[in-house]
């Protein structure tokens, strides 16, 4: 079966591999990563969380959720999560960058590579997410990547003890 890989110049996105486990708990264990996640996001991030995670990712089919390679080092994580029911045409963005690789161009080239794949092999027309209020960097990826600020929750946020603001953002599938 041949395996899925997305590429724009030094930005790859390919499916998880168990060796990938090791670099996945030194980029995720990380409090700013966390902080900018779901709960759901473990901290500390455990070698049990990696491996975990990656059995999921690799039984996923087709793939949804990606390494991120930057000059063939992998960086972070990126996915697509379908929707079901009567959303079944939608599909959630998440994703992270280690933080050494912040401010370098690479989530928004892996944002416009999942975006494209999901368009064209998922079979949905619309990817929602919704951000932190205090996560500016990441805002800012998803406005260059063509998401347009659909609204701002007020309050539906409580992390580390405080509430926040969510905002959010969708793009559309060209027709």
């Amino acid at each position: 079966m041949n395996m899925v890989k997305l590429t724009d110049g030094n930005i790859t996105l390919r499916e998880f591999s168990q060796k990938d486990k090791y670099r996945l708990v030194e980029l995720a264990n990380n409090r700013e990563i966390f902080n900018n996640l779901r709960d759901a996001f473990p901290h500390p991030y455990t070698l049990q969380n990696a491996e975990n995670f990656i059995d999921m990712c690799q039984k996923t089919k087709p793939p949804q959720l990606f390494a991120i390679e930057y000059d063939g080092l992998y960086v972070g994580n990126i996915g697509l999560h379908k929707e079901t029911d009567v959303y079944r045409k939608s599909a959630e963005i998440g994703y992270f960058l280690g933080e050494s690789y912040w401010n370098k161009g690479i989530m928004t080239k892996a944002v416009n590579l999942i975006c494209e794949y999901g368009f064209s092999k998922l079979d949905i027309v619309r990817i929602h997410t919704g951000v932190f209020d205090y996560n500016i960097p990441s805002q800012k990826v998803l406005e260059k990547c063509g998401f347009c600020k659909e609204a701002v929750f007020k309050n539906a946020i409580y992390k580390n003890d405080t509430l926040c603001d969510e905002v959010r953002y969708s793009k559309l599938k060209s027709i």
